[in-house]
């Protein structure tokens, strides 16, 4: 029952992101919104994080298996990506050093 409680929660800032993206209409995904809103709820302290502890404990071992679907989805438009997909590779290979760079960095100045 504790699960099912924390993941409603979870939930319900993702709802709430998607409506605050339809009123609103700003070019950020309803989900990311639902995220922001819930990292301000936890800052501000309406929710406790003990609140939605398990439940992102357990989303966040089993994050590979969540982008199984997302994997699927691009081998399904291959079509549309041949022509580019060197252009992606390069995109994600930089990306992915540049978020390794900046999460040492931080690391770094957070430890001193």
């Amino acid at each position: 029952m504790k699960l099912i409680r924390q993941i409603t929660i979870i939930l319900l800032f993702i709802f709430l992101g998607e409506i605050f993206n339809k009123l609103v209409g700003i070019p950020i995904p309803g989900n990311i919104l639902g995220m922001i809103l819930l990292l301000l709820c936890l800052l501000m302290g309406f929710v406790k994080l003990q609140q939605i502890d398990e439940i992102s404990k357990f989303l966040l071992d089993h994050m590979a298996v969540l982008f199984v679907p997302a994997g699927v989805g691009l081998i399904s438009v291959t079509g549309l990506v041949k022509d580019t997909w060197w252009i992606l590779l390069l995109i994600a290979i930089s990306t992915t050093f540049l978020v390794m760079s900046v999460t040492g960095l931080v690391v770094k100045f957070t430890r001193r």
